[in-house]
């Protein structure tokens, strides 16, 4: 009763004053590089140079940590499973009592199944297509019978690490809707989400905003609006279980939100109404060490500059979160995952 109190009073306190009071979810990048070649990406452009957090900078964020409440790390990438010492970081996390979800490429879950299975509240693992399509996007052959692999690897050391599996919706992809939810649930996940494909912002290792000749490779184009909304509802009809059962994650609502989405893009519709906190109750660190509020956002600071707590609370992130109207912000009308974490929801 006393840890709810305190979890709803101290997110309340980071709206009303802008400074964060309790940090419930943490992203970390551990690794800045990529297994995968995806098409959508740019990440794995700059694997030669690809950057690190070292086990000495994890546990010197320790102690801001478990002052800050930090429920549960995200490890995201970059593929975290190619940094060296990726589990002694975690076994860290984990002695403060802090959730993991590790969000892969698949690609070497099979490769790390016992540590993942020991060391992982969740995982979830990109899944873009039925297997040739999939393969197709990632760039990589064999992609999704690794993936598969790893999947059941993790499930035969552990039950209870909950494996999901999330899309990204694009030119190439979309018309298999209906084949991806059935593929998820051959590969054995416990839900697949789904998202459109971010082709506006320079997050993903993007050293400049694409170009609107590089995005129409994975931007859906107009002439085929009128055939992703049919893909779209004959989904919801053909798949009616699957959303009603929670399989896939999106409510119908939020499925229809995907093509206005690309609808928007196109200057045909209102960009779906975001409705986010991410900057009041969470951050990113990305394996340089810029504190960022969100993936896409501008970054506050960098580890250099001191610990994090420092970092996040500082008058210019405390400004930056003051100033910050996120139903005005271009990036943020145009964001394609929103995070809304309640005043008393648990992580």
């Amino acid at each position: 009763m006393l840890w709810a109190l305190r979890r709803y009073t101290t997110r309340r306190l980071n709206v009303l004053t802008d400074r964060l009071h309790t940090v419930p979810l943490m992203v970390l990048m551990p690794h800045g590089g990529c297994n995968a070649r995806c098409l959508m990406c740019d990440i794995w452009k700059a694997n030669a140079e690809a950057r690190t957090l070292s086990v000495d900078q994890i546990r010197s964020l320790l102690p801001d940590l478990k002052r800050l409440g930090t429920e549960r790390v995200v490890l995201s990438g970059g593929e975290a499973l190619m940094h060296p010492n990726l589990f002694t970081m975690t076994q860290l996390l984990r002695d403060l009592g802090i959730r993991i979800t590790l969000l892969s490429t698949g690609l070497s879950l099979e490769r790390y199944a016992d540590q993942v299975a020991e060391q992982m509240d969740e995982v979830t693992v990109s899944l873009d297509g039925t297997p040739a399509l999939h393969d197709q996007i990632r760039n990589i052959p064999r992609a999704y019978e690794r993936l598969a692999a790893g999947v059941r690897a993790v499930r035969s050391k552990s039950a209870k690490v909950r494996i999901t599996g999330r899309t990204v919706v694009q030119r190439i992809n979309f018309r298999a809707l209906p084949e991806i939810i059935d593929t998820a649930r051959a590969a054995g996940l416990d839900q697949i989400s789904f998202l459109p494909v971010d082709a506006s912002s320079q997050a993903f290792n993007r050293l400049v905003v694409w170009s609107d000749d590089r995005s129409q490779d994975v931007v859906i184009p107009a002439a085929e609006l009128d055939d992703l909304h049919t893909v779209l509802e004959e989904t919801l009809a053909s798949h009616f279980g699957d959303f009603a059962s929670g399989f896939v994650a999106e409510s119908p609502a939020k499925w229809r939100n995907i093509g206005q989405y690309f609808s928007a893009i196109h200057r045909r519709a209102e960009f779906p109404k975001v409705n986010c906190n991410a900057p009041w109750v969470s951050a990113v660190i990305e394996s340089d060490g810029a504190v960022r509020p969100c993936f896409f956002l501008p970054a506050y600071g960098s580890l250099e500059g001191g610990a994090v707590e420092a970092v996040l609370n500082a008058k210019a992130a405390i400004d930056y979160r003051k100033a910050l109207d996120v139903e005005a912000e271009p990036t943020c009308q145009r964001c394609v995952c929103a995070l809304s974490i309640g005043p008393g929801h648990p992580l």
